[in-house]
């Protein structure tokens, strides 16, 4: 009968124990979920915090710049242009960039105090430059025709003509002469455009190809590996002086022009504030002693 009882007892509290085991796992799960479930609110909250952060820095990054005079840097004047270009801008004998337009705009910058920085870029890539911020006008016998509703423009400041140019010695004489031959232009340039729309003409061609830059296609018209060149009169008659070479140029013209700077589209607090700077230079007479300078006398037509 004892051992009945003990047996009894020992089963009972056997029993007791599992259930209290059983009570004791349920309450870790609850603690264990309530936990989760704080640091999934907590977790929550800073990623919202994160995505208004970063959506705060996105805005900033891509708003447009603030500078005192619409520079895409404070205390800068970063000007694009073509280095094989002279004598607008190109790399002087001394190795440093010189030009026409390079003299204009380091005048415009020294009167707004701002640094002048020229940027030699890829003609064919100057909007990926000019839309990217790295630079912020392009300066550099840029023609208005054609591009009107493309950039925000300064007014024209030099009159241009697209023309031919051909060895001395060559029977060319005319662009109804250029039948069959081989004519080079600068790819991207106001010459090159003014021969695509005046497909007669340039339908007339045996060859019309493109090379980078003016320099190559002087050297090739030199050489005899093409018989003209379609550039701009301004740069040609610069190349013929300097070069000392038997090159002429024909007297009826492709197209007539205007230069001007190019802006971001849009950008008329950079380009008011630098017009500003060009108009005092035109009444002080800066802007005539500088084309005076470079021509041999004043060319320019800003303000006038």
């Amino acid at each position: 009968m004892k051992k009945k009882v003990i047996s009894v007892l020992l089963a009972a509290a056997m029993v007791s124990t599992v259930f209290a085991g059983c009570g004791s796992g349920d309450s870790r799960d609850s603690s264990s979920d309530a936990s989760q479930e704080s640091s999934a609110e907590e977790s929550g909250t800073d990623e919202s915090a994160d995505a208004g952060a970063d959506a705060e820095t996105e805005e900033t990054s891509s708003a447009e710049p603030d500078t005192t005079y619409g520079t895409n840097q404070e205390g800068k004047f970063v000007v694009g242009f073509d280095q094989e270009f002279p004598p607008m801008g190109f790399v002087g004998d001394d190795g440093e960039y010189t030009g026409f337009d390079l003299a204009l705009a380091a005048e415009v910058a020294s009167r707004l105090d701002l640094e002048f920085v020229p940027q030699p870029i890829s003609w064919d890539a100057k909007d990926m430059e000019l839309s990217s911020g790295t630079i912020d006008c392009i300066w550099n016998g840029f023609t208005i025709n054609g591009r009107e509703d493309d950039y925000t423009f300064s007014d024209p400041y030099l009159d241009n003509r697209q023309v031919f140019v051909v060895n001395s010695d060559s029977d060319i004489q005319s662009p109804a002469d250029l039948a069959g031959k081989i004519v080079e232009v600068q790819a991207d340039s106001s010459a090159e455009a003014a021969l695509n729309d005046n497909t007669e003409l340039s339908g007339s061609f045996g060859t019309l190809q493109t090379v980078p830059d003016y320099n190559t296609a002087m050297m090739d018209l030199e050489q005899g590996a093409v018989d003209a060149i379609a550039m701009d009169e301004v740069v040609a008659a610069y190349q013929i002086q300097s070069r000392e070479s038997q090159f002429r140029i024909l007297d009826e013209e492709i197209s007539s022009e205007e230069y001007a700077i190019g802006f971001l589209k849009g950008n008329e607090k950079l380009r008011d504030n630098v017009q500003k700077v060009l108009q005092e230079m035109a009444d002080d007479g800066t802007m005539a002693e500088i084309s005076t300078e470079w021509f041999g006398s004043d060319i320019t037509t800003f303000a006038k």
